[in-house]
């Protein structure tokens, strides 16, 4: 049987157009299911205060720049969207007296405008926030190098490069309302992706790229940074693809609530515990990856529970 067609964005492919048993199981679930789902390769872990959360998020920078040395460099991918433990790694650094010049970090993605990535100081930038809320407020003498800050640009090529020689101990990120990580969205329902989207082995293929955004991802984007103003935002962004997730050594998700809603988190976790892969869900591909955790605040799993507000 032909797929479905999404009801909420007709010319691209999303969660919408799975098979409606999939969406069932997944709204089924209760909190207290999901750490059932865990299985080797696959760990789910509850954090009952956003302190812990958060916390625990910041610690996993700690503890990549601290294994790199020059001769064995070592850094972490994260996001933009959480941005809650940014400050804290920063903290962590100065309080602790941390010497980690010799960490790396990639930024997981930038906003595109006319074909060229938003400079720093464009008010939605994502080097920008990570600039200001992490690396600004790291003492000069402990930082990270600048030159071992990486962010991608509409030419992609330098930032590819960068990972080589260097090893990823931890992407990071979060999920969208498209259920993305990064920016790694489904993609449009035409040419040959007009009557099935990609297969997963062909999406694995993709690496960093300029990307076009479904519309539930400018409307998020707007939700979360832009108080709701969807013409701020852009509709294209540079970012890390599957090639470079698949060269971290674990993809650490982090879920508060904040950025997806209770049914997107249960689809994914669901999807990628029975190993069930489709690109139109595209973090149902961290499946195939051998080290994936998942992370979330407790309360903010909220119910698939009908309520009229």
């Amino acid at each position: 049987m032909p797929r479905k067609i999404s009801c909420v964005a007709p010319d691209w492919w999303d969660y919408t157009t799975l098979d409606q048993e999939i969406i069932e199981a997944a709204a089924k679930l209760e909190a207290a299911d999901f750490q059932k789902l865990s299985r080797p390769g696959f760990q789910v872990h509850f954090h009952d205060t956003l302190e812990d959360f958060y916390l625990a998020e910041a610690l996993e920078y700690i503890e990549a720049w601290k294994a790199s040395t020059p001769d064995n460099p070592v850094g972490i991918c994260g996001p933009i969207g959480p941005t809650e433990q940014l400050p804290l790694v920063a903290r962590l650094v100065n309080d602790l007296n941390l010497d980690v010049r010799d960490g790396h970090f990639w930024g997981m993605d930038e906003w595109i405008l006319d074909g060229k990535e938003v400079p720093a100081d464009h008010p939605l930038s994502f080097e920008r926030a990570d600039r200001e809320l992490c690396f600004d407020r790291i003492r000069p003498e402990l930082a990270p190098r600048d030159a071992h800050l990486h962010f991608p640009k509409a030419d992609t090529q330098a930032f590819r490069d960068s990972w080589s020689g260097v090893k990823c101990a931890v992407m990071q990120g979060g999920q969208g309302d498209v259920k993305h990580w990064a920016f790694n969205d489904p993609l449009k329902r035409t040419g040959e992706y007009k009557d099935a989207p990609p297969s997963p082995e062909e999406y694995r293929k993709l690496g960093t790229r300029v990307v076009d955004l479904h519309p539930l991802t400018v409307a998020q984007n707007a939700r979360t940074s832009g108080g709701g103003n969807v013409s701020l935002v852009p509709t294209q962004a540079v970012t890390v693809g599957p090639v470079e997730t698949w060269q971290a050594e674990r993809v650490s998700i982090w879920q508060a609530g904040n950025h997806d809603n209770p049914f997107g988190m249960r689809l994914t976790t669901w999807m990628i515990s029975q190993k069930i892969v489709d690109s139109s869900v595209p973090m149902s591909l961290l499946a195939d990856h051998p080290n994936v955790h998942f992370h979330f605040y407790r309360p903010g799993l909220g119910s698939c529970a009908v309520e009229m507000h």
